[in-house]
Formats: C-alpha cells, structure tokens, sequence
C-alpha cells in the first residue's frame, strides 16, 4: 500500500498539529504514522506524518498544491513524498569493500526500499561484485594532478543516473564543493567513531595501543568540515585488552555495515531532517 509522507519544518506556535490533521482528514486520507519534535532553544517545530492517499479525494499531485495553503499560514518548509516512489542511490568505494557488499546484499533482497543506479570507484577491486549484481560500474581514478577532472566527471555521471543520494561506502576520498554543492545533504559518509581522537592512518591500531573499551562507527551527511557533517546514525560495541587489532578491525567493519544501512534506510524512507548541523531522525 503506498502512502504519502509529509515532513515538515517551521517556528512553533499552537495549532501546527491540529492544522495538519485537519489537512489530511479534509483530502479524506488516513493518518498512519505521525511524530513531532520541538526544538526547545531555537523555537523550531518538526514533524513527519505518513497517511494513506488510497482512498483519498485528490490525486497524488494535487496533494502538494493544496497543502501549499497550510504551509504558508504557517510559513512551513515542507517536503510530500510516497513510499512506494524508490529513490535511485549511487554507491561510491574504494578498496574496502564489506559497506558495499552489505548494501548491495540488502538491495537484491529487497530489504532496501531505493534503486541502486551505479557503483562508482576510485579503483577497480569491485567491478565483479556490482556486475555480479547487475548494477553498472565506474572506474574514476583521483590523483592530486586529475582531482578536479575526476569530481567533474564524478558529478556528470551522478546526474545523468539521475542520482538522488550518494553513499560514501568507504570511498576514501575528500569531496570538493562541486559534488557537496551538487547533492546538499544528500551525501552519506560512514567511519569509525573515535573522532576526534586517533586522527589518520590506522586508527584500530591507535585504539589497541590505547586500550580502549568501546569501539564506534558513525553516519553523517557529508558537508565540507569533512567528517563534522550532521549525523544520522551511530553505535558501539565494547572490546577489552583481549582484543587484536584484527579483532577490532572486524567488529568496526561489522559496525559500520549496520550504521550505514540504518542511515541509508532513515534517508530513503523519508525520516531524516536537517536542522543546523544535526539531524530529527524520526523512528
């Protein structure tokens, strides 16, 4: 059954919710799903709603114009999507390929409701895994002199897919302005969590000299503060002093898997807003 979702955004002030309810209850749909969220210091309203549109007196795209009206009283910002619309995602990696592998694997279960368009490297390690997938592989090498070719061509292959979301799947490269400026929060990075600490190569090896007690991983919109970006999803797993570095090296790999999925699926479902530099991740 496909439902719309509405998300939407504005200075509170009483009346929001009821106004929204009595949008839907006016087109005759049916509210399935409906959260809220206020932010209590800079005064802003966030809600998602998801109602079913079967029954519905307008058509699909005439719901927008008309919730247009309540939008302006309120001076909302809103977004109307439906869930059975699947949006189309590249997938961009590097050597490492365990993120990618977990995505594609929940795209040809179905577990993932989005279409992946492309796999898009840096190198060619994976191009037997998107073939085997039947998905369309890139090989666009960056080198320090080719970097600012290589993000046009980058750019010109997301939009002629027709690209909605990008997902960094361990793509070990620094975006320029021209990609971030191109898809603005829709661009999603994974890494481990001990950011700030244990800056740069090898970071499982620095937490295993240190003897840390909880590893991470981390999901965030990519912005240009490279990994300071809004984040969407995390989680940790405990280790001990009887962990190896290869013992955490694969629990953060199997972290990472999870996290990402989780963010791609927030994303793709319609649950994420941004607000400033953090994200409403709505459940």
């Amino acid at each position: 059954m496909a439902t719309a979702v509405l998300l939407i955004s504005c200075p509170d002030r009483p009346g929001l919710v009821h106004a929204v309810a009595d949008f839907v209850l006016s087109v005759e749909g049916n509210i399935l799903h409906a959260e809220q969220h206020i932010d209590r210091e800079s005064g802003v309203f966030f809600q998602r709603v998801e109602f079913d549109v079967d029954d519905a007196r307008l058509r699909r795209e005439d719901l927008a114009p008309e919730f247009a009206t309540v939008a302006r009283r309120f001076g909302m910002d809103v977004r109307l999507r439906f869930t059975d619309e699947r949006p189309r995602l590249a997938v961009l990696a590097s050597r490492e390929g365990h993120c990618l592998g977990d995505l594609l694997a929940r795209w040809r279960s179905g577990e993932l409701p989005a279409d992946i368009a492309a796999v898009i490297s840096n190198h060619t390690d994976h191009a037997a895994l998107a073939e085997f997938s039947g998905v369309p592989f890139h090989h666009v090498p960056v080198s320090a002199e080719t970097r600012a070719q290589a993000e046009a061509t980058l750019v010109d292959l997301l939009r002629g897919y027709e690209v909605e979301l990008v997902v960094l799947a361990r793509y070990m490269q620094v975006l320029g302005h021209e990609v971030l400026d191109a898809f603005p929060n829709r661009i999603i990075n994974i890494h481990h969590s001990f950011l700030p600490a244990f800056v740069g190569a090898k970071p499982y090896h620095q937490a295993q000299q240190r003897g840390v007690k909880l590893i991470g991983a981390t999901a965030h919109y990519a912005t240009s503060d490279l990994d300071e970006g809004p984040i969407i999803a995390q989680d940790v797993t405990p280790v001990s002093h009887r962990d190896s570095v290869a013992d955490l090296v694969r629990k953060g790999r199997d972290l990472e898997t999870v996290v990402l999925a989780r963010a791609v699926r927030s994303h793709v479902e319609h649950r994420t807003l941004v607000f400033g530099n953090k994200t409403i991740v709505f459940g």
